[in-house]
C-alpha cells in the first residue's frame, strides 16, 4: 500500500490506493473532549438506544409501529457517529505545544490584534476547526481570519479578503499561555 501524504491547511492527508485518510490535529484539551464524547456516546447513548428499541418492539406489530421505526432510524443515526468520531480519534494526533515557535501566529498562537479600520482590539487563539468557538475566543485556523493570521509576526499587517472588501489587522502580540 502505497502512502503519499498532502498537506491541505491544518490537516494532513494519507493517499492509498483507494482510501484518503485524514489526519488532524489536536490540543490536548480538545482531544481529551473528543474522548469524553465517544465515550459517553458508546456508555449511555448506545445502551439508551437498545432500551428504546426493545421498548417499541413491544408495542406490538412491527410493520405498522412508527415508534420502532424512529428507535432504528436512531440507533442507526448513533451508530454512523461513532463510527465517525471513532475514524477522527484514531487519525488524531497531539501537537506538543512546547515545540511551537512564538515569532509567528501559527496553530495554538493566542494572538492580539488590532483592526487598522477602526482601532478595535481583539484576542483570539487559533485553534483545529473541531475545536473553534468563538464564545471563547478560539477561532480556527481554516476561517477566513485565522488563514489570514497564519505565519505572521508581531507587526505585521495581515490582509483579509472578505465579502465586503479587504479587513486590515495588525498583529499586537503572540503568545503560547
Amino acid at each position: 500500500m502505497v502512502r503519499n501524504p498532502v498537506l491541505m491547511g491544518f490537516f494532513l492527508f494519507y493517499i492509498n490506493d483507494e482510501v484518503m485518510t485524514k489526519v488532524s490535529y489536536y490540543t490536548a484539551e480538545g482531544l481529551k473532549k473528543l474522548r469524553e464524547e465517544l465515550d459517553y456516546l458508546k456508555s449511555v447513548m448506545r445502551p439508551k438506544a437498545s432500551a428504546d428499541i426493545a421498548e417499541a418492539r413491544d408495542k406490538g406489530d412491527l410493520s405498522e409501529n412508527a415508534e420502532y421505526d424512529a428507535a432504528k432510524e436512531a440507533q442507526g443515526m448513533l451508530e454512523m457517529r461513532i463510527a465517525k468520531l471513532e475514524e477522527v480519534h484514531s487519525n488524531a494526533r497531539l501537537i506538543d505545544e512546547t515545540q511551537l515557535d512564538v515569532s509567528k501566529v501559527l496553530v495554538l498562537s493566542n494572538v492580539k490584534i488590532k483592526n487598522l479600520a477602526n482601532g478595535m482590539e481583539m484576542k483570539y487563539t487559533l485553534v483545529a476547526e473541531s475545536e473553534a468557538d468563538l464564545k471563547t475566543g478560539k477561532i480556527s485556523v481554516t476561517s477566513p481570519i485565522g488563514k489570514g493570521l497564519l505565519g505572521n509576526s508581531v507587526g505585521g499587517i495581515a490582509e483579509i479578503t472578505v465579502p465586503n472588501g479587504v479587513l486590515r489587522f495588525e498583529i499586537l502580540e503572540i503568545s503560547r499561555d
